[in-house]
């Protein structure tokens, strides 16, 4: 015959699991844009971008339809969302032909950020870059900024000291993908155990690049 249960006893009882904490969820995430709508949020952020660039009499991209490759249902762009906001736009690949640089590499092309906004959401996207590269298996992170002028002019300098600070390498200058002349970059892979916590991803893994956009 069982004894009845006692306060003790039913203190030593696992605690239920309804009583466990609530996942995380991270601030951040970085996911792959599905819809008609998210697509055309990023292409009005793009020109959002470019207008205020073009108002500081800072560089723009020679090509005048970006906002297409962010339309194109054929292309797999990605956005940085803080609480439903979209903060930057890209459009990571797998091993574009650059005609710069050697290995395998994700390639971040068309990268644009929400103006007004600090130097922040660059460092998001470099950890989150970072990190997705070296899951992927990844050696390296590619990426290209302009520079109409050469690198050792302002704003240029700026731009780059910042991305340096943030662990990008720059490789030199010349013609990128969009025919503009620009900086190029590189940055290694990491896996960083608890990003995830800061940054979620639901990025699909990108295609090998098969187009010709550009060549340098």
């Amino acid at each position: 015959m069982s004894r009845p249960s006692t306060p003790l006893a039913r203190e030593e009882r696992p605690a239920s699991a309804s009583f466990a904490p609530a996942p995380l969820t991270a601030i951040y995430e970085v996911r792959t844009l599905h819809t008609d709508a998210e697509r055309e949020e990023a292409a009005t952020l793009v020109q959002d971008r470019q207008r205020w660039l073009t108002m500081r009499g800072l560089f723009v991209p020679a090509q005048a339809d970006i906002t297409v490759l962010f339309r194109d249902s054929q292309m797999r762009p990605a956005g940085l969302y803080e609480d439903g906001k979209l903060l930057a736009c890209m459009i990571p690949e797998r091993d574009p032909d650059l005609g710069w640089g050697e290995g395998p590499c994700l390639f971040l092309g068309c990268v644009h950020t929400l103006p007004d906004q600090p130097d922040d959401i660059t460092r998001l996207i470099t950890l989150w870059a970072s990190d997705f590269a070296a899951r992927l298996d990844l050696p390296l992170v590619r990426t290209e900024a302009m520079a109409r002028q050469v690198l050792e002019a302002e704003p240029v300098t700026a731009l780059l000291c910042r991305l340096t600070d943030m662990g990008w390498d720059v490789r030199g200058s010349g013609t990128g993908r969009e025919g503009d002349r620009v900086a190029r970059l590189e940055l290694a892979a990491e896996r960083r155990s608890g990003l995830s916590a800061l940054i979620g991803c639901r990025v699909h893994e990108p295609q090998a690049s098969s187009d010709d956009r550009g060549s340098a």
